[in-house]
């Protein structure tokens, strides 16, 4: 599962690729579970059908989810990741699923183990093109008990057994599983399809396209 990635820092790189200004504060460069960083989601506006509102926005978030019953937004250390097969059922994603609250997170590189010599070797896993990837993921908004909102999300996971590069990855007897890196072209449908075609989404990004440094 992937807990390390390294979040798109570079302004001018964030609205040309994804279409929209980032939030003032883009977090940690360095990104692990409980860290500040952004996410991009529609507008909770955008479904009464005001032309005014954009087709998305993007805003500053906690990585790792705060279902909106969590007592602390700690339990975040454990929902940084989703199974999609499982999310719409899972206590912690249920309601964001169910809701349709999707997101995109802006990345640049994300990090995998390599256990294939026997040791945990971190590796870094990019677009073969050098461009951002767009990581599909679920949102929530959560209210501590001070009054504080605080937005978190996770990332959507899909098995990767026969995935020609990520089936290396994460120790030999596990199962594999990769983040789901969504085609430039499918981020409008991502935020704004319908809850019912979720999983149409969840498709593994070609080997090819995908480029590994250890």
């Amino acid at each position: 599962m992937c807990s390390h990635y390294e979040s798109v820092q570079n302004r001018q790189r964030y609205q040309r690729h994804f279409g929209v200004e980032p939030p003032a504060d883009t977090g940690k460069a360095d990104v692990w579970p409980l860290y500040a960083a952004s996410l991009i989601r529609r507008p909770p506006e955008a479904e009464a059908g005001d032309e005014a509102v954009p087709e998305r926005e993007a805003l500053p978030g906690q990585f790792g989810l705060v279902a909106h019953w969590a007592k602390d937004s700690a339990v975040g250390r454990r929902t940084y990741n989703a199974r999609s097969e499982t999310a719409a059922s899972k206590p912690s994603f249920r309601d964001a699923w169910q809701r349709g609250q999707r997101c995109i997170i802006p990345v640049e590189a994300f990090f995998e183990p390599d256990w294939r010599s026997g040791k945990a070797v971190a590796t870094r896993i990019t677009r073969a093109d050098g461009k951002p990837m767009g990581l599909a993921g679920l949102w929530s908004r959560w209210k501590s008990p001070q009054g504080e909102v605080l937005h978190s999300f996770c990332m959507l996971t899909i098995n990767a057994d026969s995935h020609a590069l990520m089936k290396n990855y994460h120790k030999p007897a596990d199962e594999k599983r990769m983040v789901v890196v969504l085609p430039d072209g499918a981020y409008h449908d991502w935020l704004a399809a319908p809850v019912a075609q979720t999983m149409d989404f969840m498709q593994p990004y070609p080997a090819g396209q995908l480029a590994a440094a250890s």
